[in-house]
């Protein structure tokens, strides 16, 4: 699973999700790519399943660039502790993703493989997504 190797600090707090993102909102690397369309947090967990779906689904062939990385740690307090005594631990972490993120792509496999391959990696996401393609300039 994905996660930082050192961290300025140990926790983070909760912040906002604010707005569109408009860094990492085209297809840069790959021919499809998956869009976020809600803004949400993606754990790292989410983030490799949703890659072993994709690269399963495409087998051989294929090259697969996840464009997000899980470097928020999330905290929890124990079951049955009581209130106060500070903040809990991290315990794991997750990606902040807006929407208009690109968030997996996908080159050397045709559109419809990648399509049912985003399918079943949209399913293991907690946000709606889109296939999006890209986009060649007419010059």
């Amino acid at each position: 699973m994905l996660a930082p190797k050192k961290v300025k600090f140990r926790k983070m707090m909760k912040g906002n999700m604010n707005g569109k993102a408009y860094r990492g909102s085209e297809v840069s690397f790959g021919e499809f790519a998956l869009k976020a369309m809600e803004p949400g947090w993606i754990t790292s967990r989410q983030i490799e399943s949703a890659r072993v779906a994709i690269t399963r689904h495409a087998k051989k062939g294929c090259k697969v660039w996840i464009r997000i990385f899980p470097d928020k740690p999330i905290t929890s307090k124990p079951a049955e502790t009581r209130m106060g005594k500070g903040k809990g631990n991290p315990e794991y972490w997750v990606s902040v993703v807006k929407p208009g993120r690109i968030l997996y792509e996908v080159s050397g496999v045709s559109e419809q493989i990648a399509k049912e391959a985003f399918t079943l990696a949209s399913k293991k996401l907690p946000i709606s997504t889109k296939i999006v393609k890209r986009e060649v300039a007419v010059l």
